[in-house]
């Protein structure tokens, strides 16, 4: 069984690492940051200030001399304005709209196409600067015509006097003349056009218009002749009278139908009641006629009962009886009654019948009329509609053609009154010396272009830089915390070497033992002691992402560092590929850690000693076996190192490079705490992520991180440890620190304060 794993708390001296974004972080601000970048990278904020002076220097006293005449014109609503039809300028109260309209005339194509045209500029040796005649050259040209007025436009510069309605134009040129004679000439043509304008487009206006009076004046009488056309259809009355009569006309006959109906109805009724109820009740039930009693069939009725009842009497009283004459009269005269009142039934029921089929023809009839009617006002109604759009048809373009026709007019009495009236206040005269800009002011605003550049090249470079450059940076891709910052150790001169052993030169912390080298080992022994709960660390393993991180140099100072005191420490070198720490102290590699596991030798035969450290002792690796890996995961190795945790007080194991082979990884669960240990700039982001990523999936007890061959004086690191320039005096350092730690203590708080 192997050593047990201690779970190790955060480091103590040392800023505890927070997730990016928390509020606990402790970080710099943007400026602060900001300006750390632009120290760092100073030779390109040199370099920029540099190129800028020089290339200022250089145009401020290569600039030619140019000379600059300025011509003065006002702009205005002249008395011309007072005849307008229409008093509303084309801008309306927007003053400034206006002015900076005729600018943007001034620096127009047109215009000065126009000047260089009038003045056969793209030929004229005194244009362009240069002496003596030079090729004929047509504006006509593009290339040509595209210099001359970029010449024009370069040369001239037009700008509004504040609160006037006055524009100032300058134009600059080598020739003084030249430069008077194209600045009155611009403004003479632009005056002129000011002019010229406003007619040429009055009349262009006028003849469209009279183009499309013509077109509207076809339309409209094409218009009207429809719609006369179908007023004809319609009816002499026109429109308003053939719709009201026929309106009229449908409303009687709708009248009429209902009234047909209801006589329709009522004869029926009559007709169907007559036929089909007894004979001797029609007189009491129903009226022969509409309003009328039933009357000849009632006296009819009446007469046959005063004889029925005659005859009846008659009989009744004896005498001749049914042989009476007047019996017998009486008996004809009701046959003859009876006969009569059958007859007027008969013909009451048939007047019934001719008055229903009467009323029923009548009804028929005036729905055919009325269906003729309705059939006619349908179309009707097509034709009103198609009248009534040929009516809006009529009313639009005459009320367009009667607005143009007055705006054709009021244009031909508009056409001169449209110009704005310019007058040339101040012409421009031959300037007596010339302009030229102050060589300061051009060679200042080419240092602060320069050095503009400069600060976002530097952000940019910053931007694609992977590399890691200080603890910050590095603790933030980490994710771990900094145990110490190892300076760059100085170097001892061919005198001091000659008179030291082997060990003394490769191991600085031997001979300078006040210097900062030292006192940030004195550190990271403090950090490593302080790092896990309960009890220092034991086993402690150095390693590095790549080959050359410095890790042998950390392990090798570190267990000297740790053997100053009373603790028994052994160096072991676990880079089984690359041994290099027997090399360091100037001793034999021919046995150690491999023919300790393999067997061949013993643990005490293996390790060696050096006289300049009595309280430690050196494991090499030994020969190279053919399977590192292996061996060092082995059940042996687990044994071996139980057994050196009973001798030693802190073991110090020198392991090769996490990313090169997996022997870190095995070796990192067997130990207390695991150091990775960065050179400083030599590795990138992604090399230390990777690092960090395999360690933390083994699960390797990974104490923190050590930054080596700092540089001290650079803008990141100045002033990181709190006793910079601090003298012992004439104490004995070694003494005074196997009495107390305290200078391991100060350097790590000096750290943490940073």
């Amino acid at each position: 069984m192997g050593p047990q794993k201690t779970q190790f708390p955060p480091v103590a001296g040392v800023p505890e690492m927070q997730q990016p974004g928390t509020g606990s972080e402790i970080r710099d601000t943007s400026l602060t940051e900001a300006v750390a970048t632009l120290r760092k990278r100073r030779w390109v904020l040199i370099l920029a200030t540099v190129l800028g002076a020089s290339y200022g220097a250089y145009k401020a006293y290569t600039q030619p001399k140019l000379f600059g005449a300025t011509a003065t014109i006002q702009v205005h609503n002249g008395a011309s304005n007072a005849y307008r039809v229409d008093s509303s300028g084309d801008y309306g109260d927007d003053q400034t709209t206006k002015m900076n309209t005729e600018v943007a005339i001034l620096q127009s194509n047109a215009l000065l196409t126009t000047v260089a045209r009038e003045m056969n500029l793209a030929n004229n040796p005194d244009f362009f600067g240069v002496e003596g005649p030079i090729p004929h050259q047509s504006l006509d040209d593009p290339n040509v015509h595209a210099n001359v007025v970029g010449e024009l436009q370069g040369s001239m510069i037009v700008s509004l006097v504040p609160r006037t309605e006055m524009i100032r134009l300058t134009y600059y040129s080598p020739s003084p003349k030249m430069a008077a004679e194209i600045a009155n000439r611009i403004v003479h043509d632009y005056i002129q056009r000011s002019y010229q304008t406003p007619v040429e487009s009055t009349r262009r206006v006028s003849e469209w218009l009279s183009g499309q009076l013509e077109e509207l004046k076809t339309e409209v009488s094409q218009s009207q002749e429809q719609i006369m056309a179908l007023q004809r259809k319609l009816g002499t009355l026109g429109y308003d009278s053939s719709h009201n009569q026929l309106q009229s006309s449908l409303e009687e006959l709708l009248t009429a139908e209902e009234s047909a109906k209801v006589a329709r109805i009522t004869a029926e009724s009559r007709y169907r009641m007559l036929a089909s109820m007894d004979p001797n009740t029609i007189e009491d039930s129903i009226e022969t006629t509409p309003g009328t009693a039933p009357g000849e069939l009632n006296t009819l009725r009446t007469q046959l009962a005063a004889a029925e009842a005659s005859y009846a009497e008659m009989t009744a009283t004896g005498g001749l009886g049914a042989n009476n004459p007047r019996a017998k009269e009486l008996q004809a005269q009701m046959a003859e009654l009876t006969k009569k009142i059958n007859e007027e039934q008969g013909r009451l029921e048939i007047q019934a019948k001719e008055n229903y089929l009467a009323a029923k023809a009548a009804e028929d009839k005036i729905e055919l009329e009325l269906d003729a009617r309705k059939a006619e006002a349908y179309q009707q109604g097509d034709d009103i509609v198609q009248l009534t759009i040929l009516q809006r048809e009529f009313d639009q373009n005459r009320t367009l053609y009667d607005g143009l026709k007055q705006r054709l007019e009021t244009a031909k009495v508009q056409a001169g009154l449209e110009a704005s009236e310019v007058d040339e206040v101040d012409p421009a005269l031959p300037p007596v010396s010339p302009t030229m800009r102050a060589a300061s002011s051009i060679i200042l605003s080419n240092i602060v272009f320069f050095l503009l550049g400069g600060i976002v090249i530097v952000f940019i470079l910053e931007g694609l830089d992977t590399g890691l450059h200080n603890i910050q940076e590095i603790e933030t891709v980490m994710g771990m915390p900094s145990l110490a910052i190892i300076p760059q150790s100085k170097r001892t001169n061919a005198e001091q070497t000659a008179t030291m052993s082997t060990a003394q030169r490769n191991i600085h912390v031997l001979t300078q033992p006040k210097s900062q080298f030292t006192e940030a080992f004195r550190a990271l022994r403090t950090s490593l002691m302080l790092s896990t709960a309960g009890k220092p660390p034991k086993y402690i393993l150095f390693t590095s992402a790549m080959p050359s991180e410095g890790k042998t140099t950390m392990a090798s100072n570190l267990a000297c560092i740790l053997s100053q005191s009373d603790a028994r420490v052994l160096l072991m070198d676990a880079d089984l590929r690359r041994s290099n720490i027997h090399h360091r102290f100037g001793l034999t590699g021919k046995l150690g850690l491999t023919t300790v596991l393999a067997g061949t030798s013993t643990l005490e035969e293996a390790v060696q000693h050096i006289p300049e450290i009595p309280n430690m002792d050196i494991l090499p690796s030994g020969p190279v076996p053919p399977f590192p890996t292996e061996m060092l995961g082995s059940e042996t190795m687990q044994k071996l190192m139980e057994k050196l945790g009973k001798n030693y007080t802190h073991i110090v194991i020198d392991s090769p490079p996490v990313l090169s082979v997996t022997d870190a990884v095995v070796l990192g669960n067997m130990v207390d705490a695991v150091v990775l240990v960065i050179r400083h700039g030599k590795e990138g982001k992604n090399v230390m992520r990777r690092a960090r990523d395999l360690l933390s999936r083994s699960g390797a007890p990974v104490a923190g991180l050590v930054l080596n061959a700092v540089d001290v004086k650079s803008p990141d690191y100045y002033g990181y440890y709190g006793y910079s320039g601090y003298s012992y005096g004439n104490i004995d350092a070694d003494s005074w620190d196997t009495q107390t730690s305290a200078p391991g203590k100060r350097g790590a708080e000096g750290k943490a304060k940073q």
